[in-house]
């Protein structure tokens, strides 16, 4: 492989591998202060960050008359609302479940594309998207089908993580307009600041300030994970990839982010790798890559 065309593959593998590490940091936070503080606080830190790459690449505009409303809604379902979602339910879900889980993003993003957009949904792909699910049941039930009659399947924040994922692929749909008229960049800032604005009211309104000297040096480091690699230069990274590799490439790494979380779980939280997680891992991997191949 040339020199020249080894910096955009090392940066997609470089986003993934954080972004899965990012449950772990994320569990360890909201371990020490409330989701809404870990939310407020990682993006505090990571959209300075994503501001200056913005501006480095002479992409920074402000948004124009109904665009503000449009930021708007995207900020509050892609930031406030989802990150939300994910910080409470790692509250009770394993990160490594969490992993899995949201990785059947593109499995909804196709349902709804078939729905809202009218995109072709062939067979192959249904079936794609039915595996998928299954890999789900199996993931949250670690195997034992018979949770379901007892009434104890999955955690509370399981069912918040899945919710998380539908929500992701309701903001990548709405997302596909913004993307013909602004540099994916541009997008992604204004929709972290808006979306970390309407987070700040929630944050000061609930007196939420006075958690953030309880973070221990270990919350601390998770929060700078956060907030430095993971809110800005993963995404910094991930859109230098995308804009030199073919979209297929480049979206083949995110198959690497949930088993690079599930082992850095393993070895950071003592989660167990269980042979549930690895088969129902698989057949999630196994029916999104049916769901999104040519």
């Amino acid at each position: 492989m040339p020199k020249t065309k080894l910096l955009p593959y090392l940066e997609a593998l470089f986003a993934v591998v954080v972004w899965g590490a990012s449950f772990i940091a994320t569990k360890i936070a909201v371990g020490q202060i409330s989701p809404i503080a870990v939310v407020w606080l990682r993006f505090a830190i990571g959209i300075p960050i994503l501001f200056v790459a913005v501006a480095a690449r002479k992409q920074f505009a402000f948004p124009k008359g109904s665009e503000w409303l449009y930021f708007t809604l995207l900020g509050f379902l892609g930031i406030s609302l989802h990150q939300w979602l994910q910080s409470n339910g790692l509250q009770t879900a394993q990160a490594t479940t969490t992993a899995w889980i949201v990785a059947t993003s593109p499995a909804f993003i196709a349902i709804l594309a078939w729905l809202i957009l009218k995109e072709k949904l062939n067979l192959l792909q249904s079936f794609g998207i039915v595996l998928a699910m299954i890999g789900v049941l199996v993931v949250v039930s670690k195997g034992n089908f018979s949770t379901f009659a007892i009434g104890k399947f999955g955690t509370i924040g399981d069912f918040l993580i899945l919710i998380s994922s539908v929500n992701w692929a309701v903001v990548s749909i709405l997302s596909r307009r913004g993307l013909k008229e602004h540099p994916s960049t541009r997008l992604t800032f204004w929709m972290m600041t808006i979306g970390w604005l309407i987070v700040s009211v929630a944050f000061f309104a609930q007196g939420k300030m006075a958690e953030i000297p309880q973070l221990d040096s270990r919350g601390w480091w998770a929060m700078i994970f956060l907030g430095i690699f993971t809110t800005g230069l993963a995404y910094i990274a991930w859109f230098d990839a995308l804009s030199q590799l073919p979209a297929a490439q480049t979206g083949a790494f995110l198959f690497i982010e949930p088993p690079s979380s599930m082992i850095v779980a393993a070895i950071i939280l003592n989660e167990q790798v269980t042979l549930a997680a690895i088969l129902g891992g698989a057949v999630i991997l196994f029916g999104i890559w049916l769901v999104n191949r040519n």
